[in-house]
């Protein structure tokens, strides 16, 4: 797959714009504060594709990118920190249940801070995937800000709370060295070959 054959498709403001040509989806989850957008990046190896925001809450929609016409890298909003009104988190909440529910990821890949233990909003986006039986894998990203001889125990600290079974991969991931990238997009290739 050609990773620089990357193109922005559209951002679903609510279940009516999600793309009717059916590709693999990659998701991307995590909360606002947590690098997504750099991740991404650092997958695709291109520095600005997806907007990085000074503030967290940037991304406000379902954002479809597709990748060499054979599969979307869908960029979730993020959850927990962002300030922005209620009435907005009300209308993220319910645009991620419609995504959710409409059964379209063929891989979570859901992104937590490496630096420090899940929080409950990560425990219950982990749980959503436990139940829902997707297949996803925890990104543990900004590795280059733990020390050497901390990353195994925050990454057991990461499975434990997350009550995730041995399959679930755990990446110890630097969106800004690139440290992980490599398995993160064997799995991507994985998916995208179902």
């Amino acid at each position: 797959m050609n990773f620089h054959k990357a193109d922005f498709l559209i951002s679903a403001a609510s279940s009516r714009d999600f793309p009717d040509t059916r590709l693999p989806e990659i998701a991307f989850a995590g909360k606002s504060n947590v690098g997504k957008s750099s991740v991404i990046n650092r997958v695709l190896n291109r520095k600005n594709f997806a907007r990085v925001g000074e503030k967290p809450g940037k991304t406000i929609h379902v954002n479809y990118f597709t990748i060499d016409e054979k599969c979307y890298f869908v960029d979730l909003p993020g959850y927990g920190y962002a300030q922005v009104s209620q009435k907005e988190k009300e209308r993220w909440g319910r645009l991620m249940e419609d995504y959710f529910a409409a059964g379209r990821i063929d891989l979570g890949i859901m992104i937590v801070d490496h630096r420090h233990p899940p929080t409950n909003n990560d425990i219950t986006m982990a749980r959503w995937f436990l139940d829902s039986g997707c297949t996803f894998v925890v990104v543990a990203n900004k590795r280059d800000k733990v020390k050497k001889s901390q990353i195994q125990s925050t990454l057991d600290t990461i499975r434990q709370d997350l009550e995730l079974p041995e399959e679930v991969p755990v990446i110890s991931f630097s969106a800004e060295k690139g440290d992980g990238r490599e398995e993160l997009v064997r799995c991507i290739l994985k998916a995208a070959q179902r």
